[in-house]
């Protein structure tokens, strides 16, 4: 009899079980939060975007750097983790499609977040410095404008509560200047070829985090890449400065709940089938309409 896998990590969308072999098998849930408080109802195909796109995208940039998936084949995850079969109905019918093989990594202590666009907490530390992670930038900015470049922005990864933004001094200090600076370099890079993929697609790449960690001391892109739970995706042709754009993630969830009367602590309230549905058409279109692919190709789709 074959071993239950354990199980190493779970987070608000994700978990991770241990391999073997320095592999993680990690599965991409349909689960989803608004304010940092996990909302009861499944979005349907989320998870199974979520592990597309990242697959997608590393592929896509492993010129710049090097990722840690092995692969997303259900066959083959079967084959390496006989154990992974057990995991069907852990909340999941299956995951295939979910699921990927990859590396264990030595995670670098710091978010690598790049912001192209001003937004999000970016745009309210301007509008009342009129700095970015504490650099000055130019007067008269608005919100959803662009930044005069591309700024690499960390933050601390904080076991409870919530990221702090941090300068480059500040994330040197944790991780040691070299590894700053590659993690700068690096992320920089992907960030400018995410973008004109998405640009290409009709979108604005405003902002994205990325997860690096150290493979056989090479630092690697690791986690989720580039997908809707980690950046912010911005359809081109609605982009009017001072207006907060329409994005192509949990957006539909977060207005309803904004304006829902929800205190915004759990338990968060039932989501209506609309709301459900409308953020799961939202995932679907920003992984078919970036990568040019259909989700009913990938692993795991309902025939």
């Amino acid at each position: 009899m074959t071993p239950p896998l354990v199980r190493v990590h779970a987070g608000k969308v994700r978990e991770l079980f241990d391999a073997g072999d320095g592999l993680l098998l990690m599965v991409a849930s349909d689960r989803i939060s608004a304010y940092d408080v996990v909302f009861a109802e499944p979005i349907p195909e989320k998870g199974r975007v979520l592990t597309a796109m990242t697959a997608f995208w590393c592929d896509e940039l492993a010129d710049l750097a090097p990722g840690t998936v092995v692969t997303a084949d259900p066959a083959e995850i079967a084959e390496r983790v006989p154990g992974a079969a057990a995991l069907a109905g852990n909340g999941w019918s299956s995951i295939d499609g979910r699921a990927l093989l990859v590396r264990r990594a030595e995670m670098l202590q710091i978010e690598c977040i790049v912001r192209g666009y001003l937004a999000g907490q970016a745009y309210d530390e301007y509008a009342a410095s009129g700095t970015v992670h504490g650099t000055p930038m130019p007067p008269g900015l608005q919100l959803a404008d662009r930044l005069p470049e591309p700024m690499f922005t960390p933050s601390t990864k904080a076991e409870q509560g919530h990221d702090l933004n941090i300068g480059f001094a500040e994330a040197a200090a944790i991780v040691g200047g070299d590894a700053a600076a590659d993690a700068r370099r690096i992320c920089l890079g992907l960030y400018e070829r995410a973008a004109a993929r998405a640009a290409a697609a009709g979108f604005v790449l405003a902002d994205t985090k990325f997860e690096l960690g150290y493979v056989d001391g090479v630092l690697s892109l690791c986690d989720e890449v580039v997908t809707p739970d980690s950046s912010r995706l911005w359809p081109a042709d609605a982009v009017v400065p001072g207006r907060t754009p329409p994005a192509f993630d949990k957006q539909p969830l977060r207005d309803w709940a904004a304006s829902s009367g929800w205190d915004k602590r759990p338990p968060p309230p039932p989501l209506p089938p609309e709301i459900v549905r409308e953020t799961s058409d939202r995932y679907v279109a920003a992984y078919e309409r970036v990568t040019g692919l259909s989700l009913s190709d990938w692993y795991g789709a309902r025939r």
